[in-house]
């Protein structure tokens, strides 16, 4: 008997194209209720479980507590960069990256249980009202404030603008204490935090601590002084920047490169998320010279650019193989104002790269970098090292290059620091380095900010310790149990004197740990001056 014995066969073919249509059409509306149905089932699962333990445990419980295990067990078995952040860690965060927060102005350390004002930061509320190194905060709104902990300071100094708070100070040779109000301001972070030209040279330098809210227009302004004072050729040093907004990112390599080139992009399982980011003007920066400082401390935003400009031939890579971390997070705040950063994407480079390192199993072995493409010191232009152990996939740059996914950015020309040396090591470790910082800060801040008129291009260049300090910074040493011996002295002098230097801005310009760190490790910026010609042939060559 025929299938549709009363239609014709055109109205049967018809029917039968209708009932495909309406399969097609019900699966997918089929597969995504089952996947709601399987959703709501595994809440009311977590739901029941609380109930559960709340009603019938046999002793009380913290329920907010045991929730947010639960919470940072799920994402444990997601990827290593989805967090969750409970609403005072998030409040900190966002401070972080939104480009100021509002207080007096200062930088303190607790010395022998008291809040000790390292600096007034330049510019601030305080310093205004000459608050000064070395000023010992006793009392905080008529209340006594020794014996604080340090985490509560900045609780009672932190404040909506425009609030006031009274600070009773003790000062060195002031019998009584000093009564001072200060109407709370916003206080800068900076992400830029230091830019000159290198001595001799017509090459200025920029360091970024991070991709916050204001760092295109940080960089743009720094490199429009440089400009000013004779800059031809730049470096911009990324090294410890772990990275920050997207935006950011897109936004700083949009200085660098001509309109309609593929920046980066994002491929998101939900594609509603997934992104493409064009270069869209003539950048102020698209025809300098440029060097990109990386190392394992330069991660997400930070690879982001370093891989553009890797890609579309604009410029050198120099220094050690990058991070690792091509994912995507985006901050969903919840109703008790903690935050989920899930992860939503991956990012690609121009090429079609994915940098993510592979982050299956012992997570331990992931954060201490495994998988992470390091490659012998020297010239890396064909990037011909990078696939001797482990394949990766290829890509090809803007100039016909060959580069590498899935272990960091690999620079085209690969710098190594000098493994600290052990005398470097217990220094560190004793806290020498931080005591003696801090106890030179307190007696002769307010000198060195008279003395370099706040210029930290002529402090970094001009100062250095003298006879007295270093007979300092030995009792200090030997107080704190370190073996010292003169030649290890000798021999480590020069980055000892750099890394005490670094730790000092940061109390006088408030410059960020990562600048320390970077600004101690010179190697890639002597290799980077010398490889311009390089770096220009690159350009020309795409």
């Amino acid at each position: 008997m025929p299938a549709f014995p009363a239609f014709p066969r055109v109205l049967r073919q018809r029917l039968v194209h209708g009932v495909l249509l309406l399969v097609v059409v019900l699966m997918p509306l089929c597969a995504v209720a089952q996947e709601q149905n399987n959703t709501m089932s595994q809440i009311r699962k977590f739901g029941d479980i609380i109930n559960l333990i709340n009603q019938n445990y046999v002793d009380s419980v913290n329920l907010p507590q045991i929730t947010e295990s639960a919470i940072r067990g799920m994402l444990q078995k997601l990827d290593p960069h989805s967090t969750y952040l409970p609403p005072k860690v998030r409040e900190s965060e966002a401070e972080r990256f939104q480009g100021n927060y509002f207080g007096i102005g200062v930088l303190f350390r607790m010395m022998q249980d008291t809040i000790t004002v390292l600096t007034p930061l330049i510019g601030g509320p305080s310093e205004r009202l000459g608050v000064l190194c070395g000023d010992k905060i006793v009392k905080i709104n008529g209340e006594n404030a020794i014996g604080l902990k340090t985490d509560d300071v900045p609780k009672k100094l932190k404040g909506e603008r425009g609030t006031k708070v009274t600070v009773h100070i003790k000062r060195e040779g002031s019998p009584n204490l000093i009564p001072i109000t200060i109407a709370r301001e916003g206080v800068p972070i900076r992400t830029v935090d230091a830019s000159w030209i290198i001595e001799g040279t017509d090459i200025g330098y920029i360091y970024v601590n991070k991709f916050a809210a204001t760092t295109v227009t940080e960089v743009q302004q720094a490199a429009l002084n440089l400009k000013v004072q004779g800059m031809k050729k730049l470096i911009l040093d990324l090294r410890n920047n772990a990275g920050g907004y997207l935006q950011q990112a897109f936004g700083l390599v949009d200085e660098f490169v001509p309109a309609g080139k593929t920046i980066v992009y994002t491929k998101a399982r939900n594609e509603v998320l997934s992104e493409r980011y064009f270069s869209t003007r003539a950048g102020n920066l698209e025809n300098i010279p440029l060097i990109v400082l990386i190392n394992s401390g330069s991660a997400s935003a930070s690879e982001i650019v370093s891989g553009a400009i890797q890609d579309l031939d604009r410029g050198l890579v120099v220094g050690e193989t990058s991070f690792g971390k091509g994912l995507v997070q985006v901050p969903y705040q919840l109703a008790d104002g903690s935050e989920l950063r899930l992860t939503i994407a991956r990012y690609y480079t121009p090429s079609g790269r994915s940098i993510q390192r592979s982050y299956a199993g012992d997570r331990s072995k992931y954060y201490a970098l495994e998988g992470r493409e390091d490659v012998e010191e020297g010239a890396n232009l064909d990037h011909k090292h990078e696939n001797d152990t482990t394949p990766r996939p290829k890509f090809k740059t803007a100039a016909g290059r060959t580069v590498y996914g899935g272990g960091g950015i690999v620079p085209d020309y690969v710098v190594k620091n000098d493994t600290a040396s052990k005398f470097m090591r217990s220094m560190s470790r004793a806290g020498v380095i931080q005591d003696f910082a801090d106890n030179i800060i307190v007696k002769h801040g307010n000198d060195f900010r008279a003395k370099y008129a706040k210029d930290i291009v002529q402090f970094l260049q001009k100062y250095d310790l003298d006879e007295k300090a270093l007979a300092e910074l030995k009792r200090t040493a030997t107080e704190r149990k370190v073996d010292w011996k003169d030649d290890d002295f000798v021999r480590d002098a020069a980055i000892l004197n750099r890394s005490i230097k670094a730790l000092l801005t940061t109390y006088i310009w408030n410059t960020s740990s990562e600048f320390v760190e970077s600004y101690v490790e010179n190697k890639e910026v002597e290799k980077a001056v010398q490889l311009f010609p390089e770096a220009m042939k690159i350009a020309r060559a795409k």
